[in-house]
């Protein structure tokens, strides 16, 4: 009896499952919705970017070289100073006294002289008629030569005390800009103390220093030897780019870091670059014509590298593995992977995978946006 009962609850269950209905297909999922544009080529500068700090060309410690009271300053803090420009003075009037007194030493001792040349001559006149000796003429002789050192000596003890006279008026050394006075008026200076009075900083022309990986010094050194190479900086949108040359390549590697000095220098006319200041560096090594760009927003890192989706005909997503050059101006330079004209998704790319059918609509252009690019990393042609 148990046995045909439980025949029957088979029976019963193998029925229903057979009455049930079959799941429903899913439909398929819409197109993801993109943004693309066009995989250009142009011709596109080769550049290397990177940050660099300004650095005077001369910077000058004005320091008394004798000792005495400051009595006047003829500039303002912050003035822009010519060479040769009077800048301090100097109490003069003791080393005035001490040309005066070197100067009637001097005259004490050339009277002297005279006297001595005097007596020379009569012993010479002695001599030659027998009357006076031997020992008086050379008496005579010495006291001549003794006088005449006494007055060269004196002759460079007052070239001595005007030339300390003249240290009294401190004058500008260089074109520059004198900062902040470091010793007021009517303080005793001392001759070359340590604290100096003021610093002057030239301004034009101006340099700007920067280091660079020493992987792109074979670039750096390569494009140089076809010619001057152009150096840009820009004090991140204080308006248009201070234009200089490169001047410097370091001799040697930083060890610790890895990385070349290098120098540019700027005429600096308007006074643009101030020392001290950090810039972004824009070095222009050349140009790569026929070259392959694409926005940046259209590179995408996976495990293997950096790719792009590209629209087939079929209106799907293909996954294209590429190798970027350089970045230039919010764009980037492909090495291989594109050959042009492709159709390349710029947004949307996380909704796609190899293969997606996808809503492709053109990149509006973007309206109010900053014409200055930020400043990217440092880059170069034939970096991954």
């Amino acid at each position: 009896m148990r046995c045909v009962l439980c025949m029957a609850a088979f029976t019963f269950l193998a029925l229903l499952a057979g009455c049930a209905k079959p799941p429903a297909t899913r439909p398929p999922a819409p197109p993801a919705p993109v943004l693309v544009v066009t995989a250009g080529k142009k011709t596109v500068p080769v550049r290397l970017r990177t940050i660099g700090s300004v650095k005077s060309l001369a910077s000058v410690a004005i320091r008394p070289r004798v000792s005495g009271q400051l009595t006047e300053v003829f500039f303002k803090e912050g003035d822009y100073v010519k060479k040769d420009q009077k800048l301090f003075t100097i109490d003069p009037r003791p080393f005035d006294l001490a040309v005066k007194q070197a100067e009637a030493n001097m005259a004490k001792n050339a009277a002297i002289l005279k006297g001595a040349e005097l007596e020379l001559k009569r012993a010479e006149m002695a001599k030659s008629s027998g009357v006076g000796a031997a020992t008086e003429y050379d008496a005579a002789l010495t006291a001549v030569a003794t006088a005449k050192a006494a007055v060269a000596a004196d002759r460079a003890a007052v070239n001595t005390a005007t030339l300390q006279a003249g240290f009294t008026t401190i004058s500008a050394p260089l074109n520059g800009r004198v900062g902040e006075l470091l010793v007021a008026l009517g303080n005793l200076v001392e001759a070359n103390g340590v604290n100096p009075l003021g610093v002057i900083n030239q301004m034009s022309p101006i340099s700007v220093a920067f280091t660079l990986p020493e992987q792109q010094l074979p670039l750096v050194i390569a494009a140089r030897q076809r010619g001057p190479l152009k150096v840009e900086a820009d004090l991140q949108g204080s308006g248009p780019l201070a234009v200089g040359e490169l001047a410097f390549i370091d001799n040697t590697a930083d060890t610790q870091t890895g990385t070349v000095q290098f120098k540019a220098a700027f005429p600096n006319l308007d006074h643009k670059l101030w020392p001290g200041l950090f810039v972004d560096v824009v070095l222009t090594l050349g140009e790569r014509p026929n070259s392959v760009v694409v926005p940046l927003s259209a590179l995408q890192t996976g495990q293997r590298g950096q790719y792009v989706y590209v629209i087939t005909a079929e209106k799907k997503a293909e996954l294209k593995p590429v190798t970027v050059a350089f970045e230039a101006d919010g764009e980037a330079v492909i090495a291989t992977g594109l050959s042009g004209g492709e159709t390349v998704v710029v947004e949307g790319q996380l909704r796609l995978a190899p293969g997606a059918k996808v809503d492709a609509k053109p990149q509006p252009p973007r309206s109010g946006s900053s014409s200055t690019p930020p400043l990217p990393r440092v880059v170069a042609e034939g970096a991954q």
